[in-house]
């Protein structure tokens, strides 16, 4: 029995689409979630690929997410956008919320947006490249409403999510520094992936149900002792916990989406709310600077000598850039027990892979 299947991007794509689309979606929106998340795999994440197709499909049938759902405007001062994403793909509402956005930057200079109520975002990344694509700065805090699977510092179990931080700045003349990060150790579909994969994770990522240290993924994945599961830790100690509560309280409170204060309950659906922030360097009369300053400070670092176990300096956004090339040559390597998965949900909707 083969341990893995590879598939190319463009055949995994439409397969995604079928699944989407016999789960209600209409045919556009199937196609930009199924090429969001296939991007994702490109990007070498596949934490958030196609291997959330199963879950995206229970939460349909549970109603927590709402195929061909659009962003709903809330506020609008000008700078400052209130939206709500109405429980709709956050493939879709994010997309809309970041082109509202966009567009005021470019209006104003500047652009401060919330973003409550969306499935899940995806990978935060993607926003920030959208941006900065159109020459803007953008900083985003989420936070996640699922089931808490990061414990707090100093804690024995799972309080909030992984809420991401993310941060795109463009640079003259080369790809843009796109710091894309969860506030855990690693983000939970790592977990998954590491489950499925029969892999071990390093010391320092998790503890059981019982708050003691593990390299089992599966305390996270699957419910251990009397229906318990264990935690993901922060990143930086006291550090990495301090942001994810900000993200938490960013993402949340400020946005009108709500924090996580109640026990987890069984339901599919992720649903995250955004704090996005924009600004137009060239709006704010720096451009030339800051984009001399920029290169000059990236390739200060590049000149940096290798060290001990490494091949050079990298910036964020580069290792992305990297599998995506390889990934498009060789196509998207799946495990055996995430493609079961994905063929048990497009049999859920009548889709036979």
């Amino acid at each position: 029995m083969p341990t893995s299947i590879t598939l190319p991007a463009e055949g995994l794509e439409s397969t995604v689409a079928r699944v989407l689309e016999a789960a209600g979606s209409l045919p556009a929106e199937a196609r930009q979630v199924a090429a969001n998340l296939v991007f994702a795999n490109l990007s070498g994440h596949d934490s958030h690929g196609v291997g959330m197709l199963p879950r995206y499909i229970d939460a349909v049938a549970e109603g927590g997410l709402k195929p061909n759902a659009a962003v709903k405007l809330t506020l609008d001062t000008g700078t400052l956008l209130g939206l709500d994403g109405q429980y709709g793909y956050g493939q879709i509402v994010g997309v809309q919320a970041l082109e509202l956005g966009i567009a005021r930057a470019k209006q104003h200079g500047s652009c401060i947006a919330t973003l409550a109520h969306a499935h899940h975002l995806g990978r935060i990344g993607h926003f920030a490249e959208l941006a900065t694509a159109q020459g803007l700065v953008a900083m985003h805090f989420v936070n996640v409403l699922s089931r808490p699977v990061v414990a707090p510092w100093g804690g024995g179990d799972g309080r909030f999510g992984t809420n991401p931080c993310c941060i795109g700045i463009p640079l003259a003349g080369e790809p843009p520094f796109v710091l894309d990060y969860a506030t855990s150790r690693a983000a939970q579909g790592k977990m998954r992936v590491a489950y499925n994969k029969g892999e071990p994770v390093p010391d320092g990522y998790l503890i059981d149900e019982k708050g003691a240290p593990t390299n089992d993924p599966g305390v996270v994945v699957v419910p251990q002792s009397q229906g318990l599961f264990g935690a993901l830790m922060t990143f930086g100690e006291h550090k990495g916990y301090g942001m994810a509560l900000a993200c938490e309280l960013l993402g949340g409170a400020l946005t009108g989406g709500g924090t996580w204060h109640r026990p987890a309950g069984s339901e599919r659906a992720v649903l995250n709310g955004m704090l996005t922030v924009l600004i137009d360097p060239v709006r704010l009369g720096t451009q030339d600077h800051f984009a001399q300053e920029a290169r000059a400070f990236i390739d200060w670092l590049r000149q940096s000598p290798p060290g001990t176990g490494f091949d050079q300096v990298q910036i964020a956004g580069e290792p992305e850039r990297r599998a995506r090339a390889q990934r498009a040559r060789e196509g998207i390597r799946i495990d055996a027990a995430t493609w079961d998965e994905i063929v048990a949900a497009g049999a859920k909707v009548g889709v036979a892979l």
